[in-house]
């Protein structure tokens, strides 16, 4: 079956909406380079666009009614948005599920040190990651340091200008023969990416019999600009990620260029379709979620029960909550599990099987499962599913594909779907082709991500099985 080209198939107006759309999302990833970000983002748009906190409204003893938006957080690393439809909760939802976390580094709690006259970071790498891309380029920190007394240090340095940028060493060409002699995965270890943080010894007088003055300098700066000590390291949540500003790619500036596509790229579609919507029959939920990258775990990821309690607690006021409406509802929704494939790239074509495989610039993805070799670990959807999401597609005109990770032995990988189809509902991956994935730098089309955007709004819409 041969799928169109969306480009092909647009209007001049479609392709500057294309466009335009497509800077919103880089300004999003720019300015979303982590979880907290993400959700800070995301809070100060849906406000204006009048989402009300549930915890405020619970606190008032509020209730909602249909068209009523309310949103909840978890630990600043999730959250959940809903727009109240017109049917009863307990009939189900229609849900656009992603994750905001991406693959990095983490710094360490016991992380600086000083060898050789330079003082680095120690780092632990997160999520699937090929460690040697991550060596010789300019790196960037952000998160969040709490001091014991609670208060709260914001970090984001390499991203301005005038900013220092941070860096990983490899070793030089020239005395490089043994290390070319090891298979990729062993070429840089994950104990080799130490972040290089400076180089100047302190040359204050107290300090000059330091053994360690270079670190002790490090130790001052953070001292004199961010009122912090050594120790507070032990409370920190800093990621190390690329620095630099989503580009445009290409002369044609058809695709865009960034880390973090995995899975913002459809974080960012899921939260304007929500915003986008108009009334809707079922009760609309958004929710991007952390620690996908893995497995999911922990208070901020899909497995914990935060979605979960918030159904509850949504229910509760508009008067239909009991522990099995609850049940019901879940049983009755109907997800897109909102993540990433993997686009075609002929420079490794024997990776993929050309008739189920996504292709840059075909418009939204469907994957009817994830998981590895012979299904496992994956979330088979239904075809009757599948066929009523063909039909509200087909009759919004969105482009669309289907697609497979890759050859049947190759490999393979999971999202959140699982997790949610463990309730009964119906629940599909579905996202947006996605060129070098996990790697420092992906690459993704304008047009997919436009097309997606059409289709999540289309499923909140109209999805009603």
């Amino acid at each position: 079956m041969e799928r169109k080209n969306v480009w092909k198939t647009y209007s001049e107006e479609q392709l500057k909406a294309a466009d335009v759309f497509g800077k919103e999302y880089m300004y999003f990833l720019d300015h979303g380079k982590t979880e907290r970000e993400c959700v800070d983002l995301t809070v100060n748009m849906i406000e204006k666009a009048g989402f009300v906190e549930l915890q405020q409204l619970v606190k008032e003893g509020k209730t909602l009614k249909t068209g009523d938006k309310v949103y909840a957080v978890c630990m600043n690393k999730a959250i959940v948005m809903f727009k109240i439809g017109q049917k009863p909760m307990v009939e189900g939802l229609n849900i656009l599920g992603a994750h905001i976390d991406s693959p990095r580094l983490d710094v360490k709690q016991n992380p600086l040190y000083e060898d050789g006259g330079v003082a680095y970071l120690d780092t632990h790498y997160y999520g699937g990651v090929k460690k040697y891309q991550w060596v010789t380029l300019p790196l960037a920190i952000h998160g969040v340091i709490v001091k014991k007394d609670g208060t709260t240090v914001e970090i984001n340095i390499g991203e301005e200008d005038d900013d220092p940028v941070f860096f990983i060493s490899d070793l030089l060409i020239h005395l490089s023969a043994e290390q070319l002699e090891k298979k990729a995965a062993k070429v840089i270890e994950g104990e080799a990416l130490d972040l290089i943080i400076g180089n100047v010894p302190s040359t204050k007088e107290e300090d000059k019999e330091e053994k360690e003055a270079v670190k002790k300098n490090i130790l001052n700066i953070l001292k004199e600009t961010y009122d912090i000590e050594e120790e507070d390291f032990l409370s920190a949540e800093l990621e190390i990620v690329p620095a630099g500003k989503a580009r445009e790619a290409g002369f044609d500036r058809g695709l865009i260029l960034a880390y973090g596509h995995d899975d913002r790229v459809c974080a960012f579609p899921s939260l304007k379709a929500i915003l986008e919507v108009g009334d809707v029959e079922r009760t609309a939920c958004c929710i991007l979620v952390d620690k996908e990258e893995i497995g999911s775990v922990g208070a901020t990821g899909m497995q914990s029960k935060f979605f979960e309690n918030s159904v509850a607690e949504v229910m509760n006021l508009v008067g239909e909550y009991s522990e099995l409406n609850v049940r019901r509802c879940l049983a009755s929704s109907n997800m897109l599990s909102s993540d990433v494939s993997a686009a075609y790239d002929p420079s490794y074509a024997s990776s993929f099987e050309k008739k189920n495989t996504a292709f840059l610039g075909q418009g939204m993805v469907f994957n009817k499962f994830t998981g590895s070799r012979g299904k496992g670990g994956s979330n088979d959807a239904n075809a009757e599913y599948i066929a009523h999401l063909r039909n509200i597609l087909d009759e919004g005109n969105v482009c669309f594909q289907t697609a497979e990770l890759g050859k049947v032995d190759v490999g393979g990988g999971g999202t959140i779907a699982y997790i949610l189809a463990l309730y009964g509902m119906n629940v599909i991956d579905s996202g947006i082709a996605v060129m070098s994935m996990h790697a420092p730098w992906e690459a993704i089309s304008k047009a997919d991500l436009y097309e997606t955007k059409r289709g999540y709004v289309a499923f909140l819409e109209k999805a009603c099985l």
